[in-house]
Formats: C-alpha cells, structure tokens, sequence
C-alpha cells in the first residue's frame, strides 16, 4: 500500500525484499555516525519487525521509502511513538533513515515534509516531536527545512551521559488552534 506520494518519491509499506538494503543501511557506519552503533542483521530483524507492529498497532508508522524513477528503496521516513523516559513523552515523533547514497538530493526533508501534512491533515495528530544528538546537524537543517521549530535539548535516557551523542536538541511542529480542523 502506498500511503504518501511526493513529486520524486513513494512512501509505501515495507515488503520482506526492503530487508537486504534495509540490512546494509543500518550496517553503514556513516549512516550511523550519530546513534550508539551500527545494527546487526539480528538488530535489524528486529526492528524491521517492530516497525510492522507499530503499523498493525495504529495504522501509520515509518513507511518505507522508495524512488520513483528506479523504484529502489533508499531508507524510511514516518512516525513513531516514542515511549522513553523524558518531560514530552509519550509523544508522537517524525523520524527518517536514509541511505547514504541517497543523501544531498533533498529526499529527507521531501518525505519528512510529506509525512507531516499526512499526520495533520488525514491522520489528525495535533502534536509531533523530533530529535537528534545535538552533533547530528544534517537532521537538524531537516527539521528546520520542514517547519518545526526548536523548543529545548534534553539528555537522552538510554544513552550513558558520558556519550558523546547523550545530549540531544528537541524540536516540534503542532498544529495551531486557530488552524485546527
């Protein structure tokens, strides 16, 4: 099923052939330069399998993300619940993960961008969040690009507060009463 079409991209859901480059993505350490690691094939399994869950649990989650004009999957890019421990959870978050052949084409904030009309428009969250390690500048230029605005940092609960990557900058996108439906 596809869920949110942009000009250039497909956001749709994940099949079993998403896993080799989904595997591959996940193990690349320049994606994963601002997360604690690169994930194992057994890590992303996992993971891919809690994606389906949280699709099956409330209807939208991190859909998969597709190229047009070759139909090649080149990351994810949806919403997650995120449940740790902090003064704004449980709250909706917007998330992407992008191949990093993919990177510098504007696809990020293209999807991203997409995925939030969805959440106000069809799927009418009021509220969404995201997040990222206060070094993670490329994700951060996203979330600007894409109209959230900076409300604060926070240090990550999962992380030990020795890590370089603990400190993470929070920023939000809500909908306005006045604009509400």
């Amino acid at each position: 099923m596809i869920y949110i079409e942009t000009p250039r991209l497909l956001l749709r859901d994940w099949s079993d052939a998403d896993l080799p480059l989904f595997t591959a993505m996940n193990a690349d350490p320049v994606v994963m330069e601002c997360f604690p690691g690169t994930l194992t094939p057994e890590q992303t399994l996992s993971f891919y399998h809690c994606i389906r869950e949280e699709f099956a649990q409330y209807g939208y989650g991190l859909y998969a993300v597709e190229r047009k004009c070759d139909g090649c999957f080149i990351g994810f890019t949806g919403l997650h619940w995120a449940r740790f421990q902090a003064d704004f959870t449980p709250c909706v978050e917007i998330g992407w993960r992008l191949c990093h052949g993919a990177w510098g084409n504007g696809f990020a904030p293209e999807a991203a961008s997409a995925v939030l009309d969805y959440a106000f428009g069809l799927l009418g969250i009021k509220e969404i969040y995201s997040f990222t390690a206060v070094r993670n500048l490329r994700s951060q230029r996203v979330m600007e690009k894409i109209g959230m605005e900076s409300v604060g940092r926070f240090m990550h609960p999962a992380l030990s507060r020795e890590s370089p990557l603990a400190e993470h900058i929070l920023y939000r996108a809500r909908i306005e009463k006045a604009d509400a439906k």
